[in-house]
């Protein structure tokens, strides 16, 4: 089932991301918590994610197609310019079309560990948007995008940022997910600029639970958001007691996911991390409401 459809159904739209696994063993574990999220909270589709610097890309096929026909989920496929031509890309997206799968996630991807700045492979593409273009011209399948609430770590501009991201959509983007944040204003600040630019696809927020200090703030310095200061400091308070921080983290989380949903959000976008617990927690309690 393609994404838009349940986007156009007036209630909100839940869906988890993985990452591929490295191993058989992982793969099969993997099958187990995404059949296990799927019998609890019944998400309306999973995605599979493209490893750093383009690996993984076999695996991210492989699971993708298994959750989808072995566990009837809708499932979209994360696709990056990373170290692929054109060519390439196009004959994934082939493979992918002709098992099944409707939806794709089109990235640019970062850089290989080491490498600096993205360069893109020659016959690729260099920006998400180029990728959005002709998949939108190739291919019947709904394409997803990202979006970044406080601006890509790269721009140092959030206007110009912006404007890549109307360009992106008018290039054939469907809909964009957000990049984690952890404070709903920088998300309907950001909605509201994207709506006075004419931007009118569902714009998703990306939720990351936080179970562990140092990984947040590890991502949050990746990807260029912010941690509140007050969450901040209750989060440094209890940093040697794991359990609390599990509870801070779902606590911090349900607040967030509702007051997203009351304020008019399209759906919740889970980085679960390849760990069900926290998701289920989070998710259960927001449908409690």
């Amino acid at each position: 089932m393609r994404i838009g459809a349940k986007h156009g159904r007036g209630k909100p739209v839940f869906s988890f991301e993985f990452f591929p696994p490295k191993t058989d063993d992982g793969a099969q574990n993997l099958m187990t918590t995404v059949a296990d999220l799927r019998d609890v909270l019944a998400p309306d589709f999973v995605s599979v994610t493209c490893g750093a610097g383009g690996s993984t890309r076999e695996r991210t096929h492989e699971v993708v197609v298994r959750i989808q026909r072995e566990l009837g989920l809708t499932t979209m496929a994360h696709l990056t310019c990373v170290g692929t031509t054109e060519g390439e890309l196009d004959a994934e997206v082939q493979r992918l079309t002709k098992a099944g799968i409707q939806n794709v996630l089109a990235l640019r991807g970062d850089p290989p560990k080491g490498s600096g700045s993205f360069a893109p492979p020659p016959g690729g593409f260099a920006h998400a948007s180029d990728l959005a273009g002709f998949l939108d011209s190739q291919f019947d399948v709904e394409i997803g995008g990202a979006c970044y609430p406080e601006g890509h770590v790269e721009s140092g501009d959030t206007a110009r940022d912006l404007d890549w991201t109307v360009h992106k959509v008018k290039q054939g983007v469907d809909f964009l997910i957000t990049q984690l944040f952890l404070d709903n204003r920088d998300y309907f600040a950001f909605v509201d600029r994207a709506r006075d630019r004419g931007i009118r696809v569902p714009i998703v927020p990306g939720i990351m639970p936080i179970t562990n200090v140092a990984q947040v703030e590890r991502f949050t310095k990746m990807c260029g958001a912010k941690i509140p200061e007050q969450l901040l400091e209750r989060l440094h308070r209890f940093q040697d007691e794991p359990a609390a921080v599990m509870a801070l983290g779902i606590e911090h989380a349900i607040m967030q996911c509702r007051g997203l949903l009351e304020g008019g959000a399209p759906g919740l976008h889970f980085y679960t991390l390849n760990k069900s617990w926290a998701t289920r927690s989070i998710l259960a309690a927001v449908r409690r409401v």
